[in-house]
């Protein structure tokens, strides 16, 4: 199954996330509220051409992929953020000492406003629908979260790792992630994540916490022409 993480999205949208999915066995993607992810079976041009006529919206949409990739057209590319895919190998489970608290959609309004500051990679108002979001509140605020995006089989991808500035140091983004690590092992699933290349003090986080690098990942921001 490890094959499916080259292509992350894919995997996910034909195992673990398949009831958020749309599209058909060629061409998958999330709606538009939940994600911006879109994925291939195969990254052809035929593909690309039936995803340009499948998407019902001319939002930007990424594509995940492990190498460098020539959009074609008829669509062109916007960026490509150069990133890594990690995997963990957890220790044993430790205590937090931050409440974690569960999220709901009650608490989209200010997940939303987190992770518009903190930019931890796209959130939208459906994003929450993956599940799993737990955060830290100050004085009834959210001051950091975390939670999980793809399932790929039995991987299962911790995303949305994000803490307010103002309460940076204080250790919760690593609880929340520990939090994350032992719940997804006491599923019996294998924890992982992405991370941009360049963003080393998170790379140090990850790997103190058991993650290691498996590889490459080209994150591609495309759009329809016109």
């Amino acid at each position: 199954m490890n094959l499916y993480l080259d292509n992350p999205a894919w995997g996910a949208l034909i195992s673990g996330n398949k009831n958020l999915a749309f599209g058909n066995d060629r061409v998958k993607y999330f709606d538009r509220d939940v994600s911006p992810f879109a994925a291939l079976k195969e990254n052809s041009t035929d593909n690309f051409k039936e995803l340009y006529e499948l998407i019902p919206h001319p939002a930007p949409l990424l594509i995940a992929v492990p190498k460098p990739l020539d959009i074609p057209a008829p669509w062109s590319q916007v960026r490509c953020i150069h990133g890594i895919q990690m995997i963990c190998t957890p220790g044993p489970a430790t205590v937090t000492s931050a409440k974690l608290m569960p999220l709901t959609q009650m608490h989209v309004p200010q997940m939303l406003s987190l992770t518009q500051l903190t930019n931890p990679g796209p959130f939208g108002s459906g994003t929450i629908a993956f599940g799993h979001y737990e955060g830290v509140f100050e004085d009834g605020r959210l001051v950091a979260m975390a939670g999980q995006r793809f399932h790929v089989f039995d991987h299962m991808e911790i995303s949305a790792v994000c803490t307010h500035p103002d309460y940076t140091g204080r250790g919760y983004a690593k609880q929340l992630l520990q939090s994350q690590i032992d719940r997804i092992t006491a599923a019996n699933g294998i924890p992982f994540l992405h991370v941009r290349r360049d963003n080393e003090r998170a790379i140090a986080v990850y790997e103190s916490l058991g993650f290691f690098t498996r590889t490459d990942i080209y994150f591609y921001v495309i759009k329809k022409t016109g």
